[in-house]
Protein backbone atom coordinates (compact mmCIF):
# COMPACT_ATOMS: atom_id res chain seq x y z
CA UNK A 1 0.00 0.00 0.00
CA UNK A 2 1.26 3.45 -0.95
CA UNK A 3 1.76 5.97 1.85
CA UNK A 4 0.51 9.33 0.57
CA UNK A 5 1.55 12.45 2.47
CA UNK A 6 -0.95 15.07 1.41
CA UNK A 7 -3.35 17.93 2.13
CA UNK A 8 -6.49 19.06 0.22
CA UNK A 9 -4.80 21.47 -2.19
CA UNK A 10 -4.82 21.39 -6.00
CA UNK A 11 -1.49 19.58 -6.05
CA UNK A 12 -2.71 17.09 -3.50
CA UNK A 13 -5.92 16.49 -5.43
CA UNK A 14 -3.98 15.64 -8.61
CA UNK A 15 -2.50 12.60 -6.95
CA UNK A 16 -5.68 11.69 -5.05
CA UNK A 17 -7.49 11.58 -8.40
CA UNK A 18 -4.80 9.49 -10.09
CA UNK A 19 -4.77 6.96 -7.28
CA UNK A 20 -8.55 6.70 -7.40
CA UNK A 21 -8.54 6.36 -11.19
CA UNK A 22 -5.94 3.58 -11.12
CA UNK A 23 -7.45 1.73 -8.18
CA UNK A 24 -4.14 1.49 -6.32
CA UNK A 25 -4.42 1.05 -2.57
CA UNK A 26 -3.13 4.02 -0.57
CA UNK A 27 -3.08 5.34 2.97
CA UNK A 28 -3.59 9.06 3.55
CA UNK A 29 -1.12 10.69 5.92
CA UNK A 30 -2.20 14.32 6.47
CA UNK A 31 0.46 17.02 6.19
CA UNK A 32 -1.13 20.10 7.76
CA UNK A 33 0.75 22.89 6.03
CA UNK A 34 -0.86 25.52 8.25
CA UNK A 35 0.50 23.78 11.35
CA UNK A 36 3.99 23.36 9.90
CA UNK A 37 3.95 19.57 9.37
CA UNK A 38 5.86 20.09 6.12
CA UNK A 39 8.94 21.14 8.10
CA UNK A 40 9.14 18.02 10.25
CA UNK A 41 12.47 16.17 9.82
CA UNK A 42 10.83 12.85 8.92
CA UNK A 43 8.80 14.51 6.18
CA UNK A 44 11.85 16.33 4.82
CA UNK A 45 13.53 12.97 4.29
CA UNK A 46 10.78 12.22 1.77
CA UNK A 47 10.18 15.72 0.40
CA UNK A 48 13.41 17.79 0.68
CA UNK A 49 11.66 20.90 -0.64
CA UNK A 50 9.12 20.74 2.23
CA UNK A 51 6.18 20.60 -0.17
CA UNK A 52 3.31 18.17 -0.29
CA UNK A 53 2.18 15.85 -1.74
CA UNK A 54 4.85 13.21 -1.40
CA UNK A 55 4.62 9.46 -1.25
CA UNK A 56 6.40 6.24 -0.43
CA UNK A 57 5.69 3.14 -2.49
CA UNK A 58 6.98 0.02 -0.72
CA UNK A 59 6.96 -1.78 -4.07
CA UNK A 60 9.17 0.40 -6.26
CA UNK A 61 10.43 -0.38 -9.78
CA UNK A 62 13.13 -2.69 -8.40
CA UNK A 63 10.90 -4.20 -5.74
CA UNK A 64 12.36 -1.91 -3.08
CA UNK A 65 10.64 1.09 -1.43
CA UNK A 66 10.84 4.38 -3.31
CA UNK A 67 10.06 7.89 -2.05
CA UNK A 68 8.82 10.54 -4.47
CA UNK A 69 8.07 14.24 -4.28
CA UNK A 70 6.79 16.75 -6.87
CA UNK A 71 3.24 15.98 -7.98
CA UNK A 72 4.07 15.82 -11.69
CA UNK A 73 6.77 13.23 -11.11
CA UNK A 74 4.36 11.27 -8.94
CA UNK A 75 1.74 11.24 -11.71
CA UNK A 76 4.29 9.96 -14.24
CA UNK A 77 5.46 7.31 -11.80
CA UNK A 78 1.93 6.08 -11.11
CA UNK A 79 1.12 6.07 -14.83
CA UNK A 80 4.18 3.96 -15.57
CA UNK A 81 3.54 1.66 -12.61
CA UNK A 82 0.00 0.89 -13.76
CA UNK A 83 0.27 1.37 -17.52
CA UNK A 84 -2.61 3.84 -17.42
CA UNK A 85 -3.25 7.46 -18.46
CA UNK A 86 0.11 7.97 -20.24
CA UNK A 87 0.36 6.54 -23.77
CA UNK A 88 3.15 4.16 -24.71
CA UNK A 89 3.33 5.60 -28.23
CA UNK A 90 6.18 8.12 -28.17
CA UNK A 91 4.39 10.91 -30.06
CA UNK A 92 1.26 10.66 -27.97
CA UNK A 93 3.29 10.31 -24.77
CA UNK A 94 5.19 13.53 -25.35
CA UNK A 95 1.99 15.35 -26.19
CA UNK A 96 0.66 14.41 -22.75
CA UNK A 97 3.96 15.36 -21.10
CA UNK A 98 3.93 18.77 -22.81
CA UNK A 99 0.55 19.57 -21.29
CA UNK A 100 1.58 18.17 -17.94
CA UNK A 101 4.62 20.47 -17.93
CA UNK A 102 2.35 23.34 -19.00
CA UNK A 103 0.42 22.77 -15.81
CA UNK A 104 3.50 22.34 -13.64
CA UNK A 105 5.37 25.34 -15.03
CA UNK A 106 2.49 27.71 -15.79
CA UNK A 107 -0.97 26.90 -14.50
CA UNK A 108 0.05 25.97 -10.96
CA UNK A 109 2.57 28.74 -10.25
CA UNK A 110 0.59 31.54 -11.92
CA UNK A 111 -2.81 30.64 -10.49
CA UNK A 112 -1.15 30.18 -7.11
CA UNK A 113 0.11 33.76 -7.32
CA UNK A 114 -3.38 34.92 -8.32
CA UNK A 115 -4.76 33.23 -5.20
CA UNK A 116 -2.11 34.80 -3.02
CA UNK A 117 -2.40 38.40 -4.16
CA UNK A 118 -6.18 38.35 -4.52
CA UNK A 119 -6.93 36.64 -1.18
CA UNK A 120 -3.96 36.19 1.11
CA UNK A 121 -1.62 39.16 0.76
CA UNK A 122 -1.66 41.30 3.94
CA UNK A 123 -2.36 44.41 1.88
CA UNK A 124 -3.72 44.92 -1.66
CA UNK A 125 -1.10 45.43 -4.36
CA UNK A 126 -3.01 46.45 -7.50
CA UNK A 127 -0.11 45.75 -9.88
CA UNK A 128 0.26 42.17 -8.59
CA UNK A 129 -3.49 41.56 -8.56
CA UNK A 130 -3.82 42.77 -12.15
CA UNK A 131 -0.75 40.91 -13.37
CA UNK A 132 -1.71 37.51 -12.02
CA UNK A 133 -5.44 37.84 -12.69
CA UNK A 134 -4.65 38.71 -16.30
CA UNK A 135 -2.15 35.88 -16.59
CA UNK A 136 -4.74 33.48 -15.16
CA UNK A 137 -7.16 34.63 -17.85
CA UNK A 138 -4.52 34.13 -20.53
CA UNK A 139 -3.86 30.56 -19.36
CA UNK A 140 -7.57 29.81 -19.27
CA UNK A 141 -7.69 31.06 -22.85
CA UNK A 142 -4.83 28.78 -23.89
CA UNK A 143 -6.69 25.80 -22.44
CA UNK A 144 -9.98 26.88 -24.02
CA UNK A 145 -8.38 27.16 -27.45
CA UNK A 146 -6.66 23.82 -27.05
CA UNK A 147 -9.97 22.12 -26.22
CA UNK A 148 -11.78 23.35 -29.31
CA UNK A 149 -12.78 20.16 -31.08
CA UNK A 150 -11.09 18.00 -28.42
CA UNK A 151 -12.47 16.17 -25.42
CA UNK A 152 -9.19 16.28 -23.48
CA UNK A 153 -5.89 18.15 -23.50
CA UNK A 154 -3.84 15.45 -25.21
CA UNK A 155 -5.70 12.63 -26.93
CA UNK A 156 -7.52 10.46 -24.40
CA UNK A 157 -8.08 11.38 -20.76
CA UNK A 158 -4.66 11.47 -19.15
CA UNK A 159 -2.50 12.70 -16.30
CA UNK A 160 -2.41 16.10 -18.04
CA UNK A 161 -6.14 16.53 -17.44
CA UNK A 162 -5.88 15.24 -13.86
CA UNK A 163 -3.09 17.71 -13.14
CA UNK A 164 -4.85 20.75 -14.58
CA UNK A 165 -8.47 20.41 -13.54
CA UNK A 166 -8.00 20.78 -9.74
CA UNK A 167 -6.26 24.13 -10.22
CA UNK A 168 -9.32 25.53 -12.02
CA UNK A 169 -11.82 24.67 -9.30
CA UNK A 170 -11.17 28.03 -7.63
CA UNK A 171 -11.80 30.02 -10.81
CA UNK A 172 -13.79 32.71 -9.00
CA UNK A 173 -10.92 33.36 -6.58
CA UNK A 174 -8.68 33.70 -9.64
CA UNK A 175 -10.97 36.36 -11.08
CA UNK A 176 -12.31 34.14 -13.86
CA UNK A 177 -15.74 33.13 -15.16
CA UNK A 178 -16.04 29.70 -16.80
CA UNK A 179 -18.77 31.08 -19.08
CA UNK A 180 -16.03 33.03 -20.85
CA UNK A 181 -14.30 29.76 -21.77
CA UNK A 182 -16.97 27.40 -23.16
CA UNK A 183 -14.60 24.64 -24.31
CA UNK A 184 -12.81 24.66 -20.97
CA UNK A 185 -16.14 24.67 -19.13
CA UNK A 186 -17.36 21.59 -21.02
CA UNK A 187 -14.09 19.77 -20.30
CA UNK A 188 -14.08 20.84 -16.64
CA UNK A 189 -17.60 19.60 -16.05
CA UNK A 190 -16.96 16.28 -17.81
CA UNK A 191 -13.92 15.58 -15.63
CA UNK A 192 -15.67 16.75 -12.48
CA UNK A 193 -18.44 14.22 -13.17
CA UNK A 194 -16.07 11.24 -13.16
CA UNK A 195 -16.65 9.08 -10.06
CA UNK A 196 -12.93 8.65 -9.38
CA UNK A 197 -12.44 12.42 -9.57
CA UNK A 198 -15.25 12.98 -7.12
CA UNK A 199 -13.70 10.46 -4.73
CA UNK A 200 -10.30 12.09 -5.08
CA UNK A 201 -11.69 15.52 -4.30
CA UNK A 202 -13.26 14.15 -1.12
CA UNK A 203 -9.88 13.22 0.39
CA UNK A 204 -9.38 15.29 3.55
CA UNK A 205 -12.34 17.43 2.51
CA UNK A 206 -13.01 18.33 6.13
CA UNK A 207 -9.76 20.34 6.04
CA UNK A 208 -10.47 22.09 2.73
CA UNK A 209 -10.30 25.87 2.94
CA UNK A 210 -13.44 27.70 1.92
CA UNK A 211 -13.67 31.08 0.18
CA UNK A 212 -13.37 33.79 2.81
CA UNK A 213 -11.56 31.60 5.33
CA UNK A 214 -8.75 33.45 7.07
CA UNK A 215 -5.42 32.07 8.20
CA UNK A 216 -4.70 32.33 11.90
CA UNK A 217 -1.39 33.88 12.95
CA UNK A 218 0.45 30.56 13.14
CA UNK A 219 -0.81 29.34 9.78
CA UNK A 220 0.08 32.63 8.11
CA UNK A 221 3.61 32.40 9.51
CA UNK A 222 3.98 28.81 8.33
CA UNK A 223 2.59 29.53 4.89
CA UNK A 224 3.90 32.99 4.13
CA UNK A 225 6.24 34.11 6.91
CA UNK A 226 9.92 33.70 7.73
CA UNK A 227 9.45 30.10 8.88
CA UNK A 228 9.29 28.84 5.30
CA UNK A 229 12.61 30.45 4.39
CA UNK A 230 14.70 28.76 7.07
CA UNK A 231 17.42 26.50 5.80
CA UNK A 232 16.80 22.94 6.92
Amino acid sequence: MIDLYTWPTPNGHKVHIMLEETGLAYKVIPVNIGAGDQFEPDFLKISPNNKMPAMVDPDGPDGQPIALFESGAMLIYLAEKTGQFLPSDARQRYEVLCWLMFQMGGVGPMLGQAHHFRAYAPEPIPYAVDRYTNEAGRLYGVIDTRLEGRDFLAGDYSIADMATMPWLRSYERQGQDLADFPNLKRWFEAINDRPAVQRGLEVLKEHQRKPGDKFDEKAREMMFGAEQYKRR
